[in-house]
C-alpha cells in the first residue's frame, strides 16, 4: 500500500513558507549551463544519451511504489543501457535521491549499465521549503526541464528540509548554492562520485 506523508496524499493546502523559505529565484545562466550540460550526460558525454522526460501524474517510484507527484522532494529518474525496469520501459523513476541511488547500487552489483542518472536541479528551479506539523519540505519538479545530470550535481545530504522518505540529497549544478544551502538548513555537502553505500543507508534509516 503506498504510504503518503500527508493523509490526502498530496501536499496540503494549508501549508505555509518557513520563515527562512520563501521562493528562490533562480538564474538563467545555471537554467542554460544545466540545460547544455545535460545534453551531455553519461560516459563520455555521448550524444546518443537519452534525454530526461517529465514525471507524469501516475508513475510510481521504482523502489517504494508511491506516486512520484504526490510527494515533495527531490526527484530522478535512471536509464540503462541494456536492462530497464520491471514494469516499464526506461527510465527508471524515483521519489527521491537517494532510493535512486540504492536502486544503482545493487542494479550495478548486478551488472546493469547506466547510461544516465538525472535528478532534480535546485539552482535551476524556483523551489519553496514550506512547513507541516513542525517540519520543512522541500518543492517537488517533475519537469524534464528540471532535471540535471547527476555528475554535473553537488548534493546537500540530509539536511532538515525533508522529501517524499524523508532525509535525502537535495542536488544543486551551482556548488555555490549547494553550500549556501546546507549553511542554512544543516545536511553534508557531498559530490555525486562521493556518494557511497553508506551516506544511502544512513538516509534510508534517518
Amino acid at each position: 500500500m503506498e504510504r503518503s506523508l500527508y493523509p490526502t496524499g498530496r501536499t496540503p493546502a494549508h501549508m505555509t513558507p518557513s520563515p527562512r523559505g520563501a521562493p528562490f529565484s533562480r538564474r538563467a545562466v545555471l537554467g542554460a549551463t544545466a540545460a547544455a550540460t545535460a545534453s551531455l550526460a553519461g560516459c563520455g558525454g555521448s550524444a546518443d544519451v537519452p534525454d530526461p522526460i517529465t514525471i507524469g501524474e501516475d508513475d510510481r517510484c521504482d523502489v517504494c511504489g508511491m506516486v512520484i507527484t504526490n510527494h515533495p522532494g527531490p526527484i530522478a529518474q535512471i536509464f540503462y543501457a541494456d536492462n530497464e525496469p520491471a514494469d516499464h520501459g526506461n527510465p527508471a523513476r524515483f521519489c527521491s535521491t537517494w532510493e535512486a541511488f540504492q536502486y544503482d547500487f545493487n542494479r550495478q552489483d548486478e551488472g546493469w549499465t547506466r547510461r544516465a542518472f538525472y535528478t532534480t536541479d535546485y539552482s535551476t528551479v524556483d523551489y519553496e521549503i514550506t512547513t507541516d506539523g513542525g517540519e520543512r519540505f522541500i518543492s517537488a519538479h517533475p519537469g524534464a526541464e528540471a532535471f540535471a545530470v547527476g555528475e554535473s550535481v553537488t548534493f546537500d545530504a540530509g539536511s532538515s528540509a525533508l522529501g517524499a522518505m524523508g532525509p535525502d540529497l537535495i542536488g544543486f549544478t551551482d556548488e555555490t548554492d549547494a553550500r549556501a544551502f546546507a549553511d542554512q538548513y544543516g545536511g553534508e555537502v557531498v559530490a555525486f562520485a562521493d556518494v557511497t553505500p553508506s551516506i544511502i543507508s544512513e538516509l534510508g534509516t534517518a
